[in-house]
């Protein structure tokens, strides 16, 4: 399945990323969890928490899908 993940700051850490999608409960669990699953960034292996997403990027989490990363856009106020 692909979903869309909104981006509120200028990119998010594959840990915050992993917490954000309830794939994990802390960030803590993000070391653990890279180690035993296959994640790919932008169609490599990575298992790196620490790792930062940008908009345009593709993540792929087995057993959970496929999520785009996009930047949240701004609104005629908030351009103002």
């Amino acid at each position: 399945m692909k979903k869309t993940l909104i981006l509120e700051t200028d990119y998010m850490t594959l840990g915050q990323f992993l917490k954000e999608i309830n794939v994990i409960s802390s960030g803590g669990q993000a070391k653990w969890y890279l180690a035993d699953t296959s994640v790919f960034v932008d169609g490599e292996l990575e298992n790196r928490r620490g790792r930062k997403l940008y908009p345009g990027m593709m993540i792929e989490v087995p057993e959970e899908g496929t999520f785009f990363m996009a930047k949240k856009e701004e609104s005629a106020d908030e351009a103002e």
